[in-house]
């Protein structure tokens, strides 16, 4: 018998939205098109627009339908930066950290390399939280060439929330836009995009019990963009490419579910996961929680372990069945050390022990009991193969 608990990566579809995907994918018709036929996928997709913007807290004119997280995360950065450094030249700073997903991190370094952007990384502490009085003085005394911020809601490693609102009323003083890669945070925690203050917001299906190749990015009926994408025009202009309905169902019902079910399923998932954390911690004190004094989801655990190898442990408990993970999913297998945890304040080799266990709407307390059966034996092992196999 197998245990997940790497959901941080991706969820299992739940019945009721694989049911609502295969009823939808044998609708015939193109959404663009004019004949009954199309309409009526049309009709389709505008009902999980409709649906999906009411679980998010925004207007229907504000959800664009795209293939994930990392494309929504693409078309804001690129997008909002090349609209405001065309309107004003001077304004090339983009402001992130270097906890954010490579999603945020690699587009904006792309655009540092290829398009003259300056990036400023705002300082995080020991928890990974970010210094908001770093980023007021800056803003303060830089503003004038700030093109965009860009900070994730919550941790995808780590799990630790940011207070979008603080960074979004910080922004607003000088009129600057706010993204946030919310693919982790959205359905684990509220966030009300009307709310939030933001300009943009990416989020993904398969994070929360969708299909795998279907997103979302919202965006602010007052921000303009560039497309990075230029075709046939849909979505507002900003992202071409015939819609895919039955992907947009899916995500829509879904998300449905999950805001439904959000407040009971934060108070049984954080259950899970102090027990967890308990028992966890009592098993070798050369085992600490990641961002144990933070704001942080409920559904993510991250672990270091001092003097051995996370993939290590990966290893050990993947033979017993037991699936987790040593961080993002999209960096599974790049023999080097969490960028997380490097910009937290770890060395390389205390990076480099990393365990994350992360859950889901099918966790349950048997499967903290496999992990602390497992944990402790595999942590032995590890500990005795140190740091060698990386």
């Amino acid at each position: 018998m197998s245990v997940y608990l790497d959901n941080a990566a991706t969820t299992p579809v739940r019945p009721e939205v694989l049911v609502e995907y295969t009823k939808y994918l044998t609708l015939l018709g193109n959404p663009s098109s004019v004949h009954t036929s199309g309409q009526q996928v049309r009709q389709a997709l505008e009902e999980a627009r409709e649906s999906l913007a009411k679980t998010i807290d925004c207007d229907r004119s504000e959800v664009l339908f795209t293939s994930g997280g990392t494309e929504s995360d693409n078309l804001a950065i690129k997008g909002i930066y090349w609209q405001r450094n065309s309107d004003d030249a001077k304004r090339n700073v983009i402001i992130t950290a270097g906890t954010e997903h490579h999603g945020v991190i690699d587009p904006i370094e792309w655009l540092e390399a290829q398009q003259n952007a300056e990036v400023v990384l705002v300082p995080v502490n020991f928890d990974g939280e970010i210094d908001l009085n770093w980023l007021a003085e800056y803003l303060k005394a830089n503003h004038e060439k700030v093109a965009l911020i860009s900070l994730m809601w919550a941790n995808n490693e780590t799990g630790v929330v940011t207070d979008i609102v603080a960074v979004t009323s910080l922004a607003k003083t000088y009129s600057i836009p706010v993204h946030s890669d919310a693919v982790a945070a959205f359905g684990h925690i509220p966030t009300s995009f009307k709310n939030s203050g933001l300009q943009a917001m990416s989020i993904s299906a398969h994070k929360i019990g969708g299909p795998v190749g279907v997103g979302a990015l919202i965006v602010s009926r007052n921000t303009k963009l560039v497309s990075i994408i230029h075709g046939g025009g849909q979505e507002r202009g900003m992202r071409s490419g015939t819609m895919n309905a039955p992907a947009a169902k899916a995500f829509a019902l879904a998300a449905a579910i999950c805001i439904q079910n959000l407040i009971s399923e934060i108070e049984r998932v954080q259950q899970l996961r102090n027990r967890l954390i308990t028992e966890v911690l009592a098993i070798t004190s050369t085992i600490s929680l990641t961002g144990g004094q933070a704001n942080r989801l409920a559904n993510i655990s991250h672990f270091t372990l001092a003097g051995a190898s996370g993939e290590s442990l990966l290893f050990l408990l993947d033979q017993k069945g037991i699936f987790v993970s040593t961080g993002s999913a999209c960096q599974a297998g790049v023999n080097r050390p969490s960028h997380v945890l490097i910009a937290m304040g770890r060395t390389e080799d205390q990076a480099k022990g990393c365990l994350r266990i992360t859950f889901g709407h099918e966790s349950t307390e048997s499967d903290v009991d496999a992990v602390i059966k497992e944990l402790p034996a595999a942590i032995e092992s590890a500990l005795k193969a140190g740091l060698s196999s990386q």
